[in-house]
């Protein structure tokens, strides 16, 4: 029975509750003072969701947002918004209907205004980065060396942020624009924190055998603290590496949502809506990715 509904990918939810907002990949209800996020299966690229989503991509997401949660409570100071994983500590009408639904998707979190910036941190030189400096010699005002290599290691991590489009696309932006957006106290904060999640989390995927090239954070605001909300160092929010066969100026490979950007380029889609069907070969080579970015970090096999 447990093969055969893991096989068939969790797209939409209906939960008798309010709905807070249904994201790109998570539907979040109200849930009396807090908010409850279901990770579901679907997939996006270039900010399009698919039509068909990756069977049990949303238990991937949420157990890896949970180890690094974990991880960073043990490493740093810096709060998040989660109170609890487990379907038990659901309302009794919530835990009886849709266990079987929610077990392993879900994340019980503190309610927080989000900040409206995505916190975005590039250890390596690639994807719209790499566009940029190719360009410009520069990535959201920062100047770099010249004739750096694609998927070249900088020199230290850059904090490069980006808007939050609810439409279309986010947009790279000077770190000064985004102190005028949110106020430079606030960005000040948000870009260190950033950055020291960055250098933890990229030091430990090391010895695991992946290399965090860049990746995104997003922060909240709850009792005039700064929480870290939302995805954390996930293969939809990362770019994940082969740390054996990463080598400079080569395209490297990935566990985590490039072979999908891959896959939809080279059938030609002009990435606006509506998304492609992804073909089943590309589904499971996609599973399989992002269960081996899974079992390398946390060191378990996923069941």
């Amino acid at each position: 029975m447990e093969k055969n509904k893991n096989q068939k990918a969790l797209t939409e939810t209906d939960l008798c509750l309010p709905v807070h907002t249904r994201g790109k990949v998570r539907d979040i209800y109200e849930l009396d003072d807090n908010l409850l996020i279901i990770a579901t299966d679907r997939i996006s690229t270039y900010d399009v969701v698919h039509p068909n989503g990756i069977p049990n991509k949303g238990k991937i997401l949420t157990q890896l947002s949970l180890f690094w949660i974990n991880f960073l409570r043990k490493n740093t100071k810096i709060q998040d918004h989660l109170i609890s994983s487990s379907v038990d500590d659901l309302p009794k009408e919530i835990k009886l209907g849709y266990k079987d639904t929610l077990e392993g998707r879900i994340m019980m979190v503190k309610k927080a205004i989000p900040v409206p910036i995505e916190c975005v941190v590039r250890g390596y030189l690639y994807g719209s980065a790499w566009e940029d400096y190719k360009r410009t010699g520069n990535i959201c005002g920062i100047k770099l060396p010249k004739k750096l290599q694609m998927a070249e290691k900088l020199s230290e991590p850059i904090f490069t942020p980006s808007t939050k489009a609810t439409i279309g696309h986010d947009e790279n932006i000077p770190f000064e624009k985004a102190e005028d957006l949110v106020g430079k106290e606030v960005m000040r904060r948000i870009r260190d924190y950033s950055l020291e999640i960055y250098k933890k989390a990229h030091d430990y995927a090391e010895k695991k055998g992946i290399i965090i090239a860049d990746t995104k954070f997003e922060f909240g605001i709850t009792n005039g603290e700064i929480i870290l909300i939302d995805e954390i160092l996930t293969p939809d929010s990362s770019r994940f590496w082969n740390t054996k066969k990463y080598k400079r100026g080569q395209k490297p490979e990935s566990f985590d949502k490039q072979f999908v950007r891959d896959y939809v380029t080279s059938i030609g889609w002009d990435k606006k809506p509506p998304a492609p069907e992804l073909p089943l070969g590309i589904i499971k080579k996609t599973k399989e990715k992002y269960q081996e970015a899974y079992q390398r970090l946390t060191g378990n096999e996923w069941k």
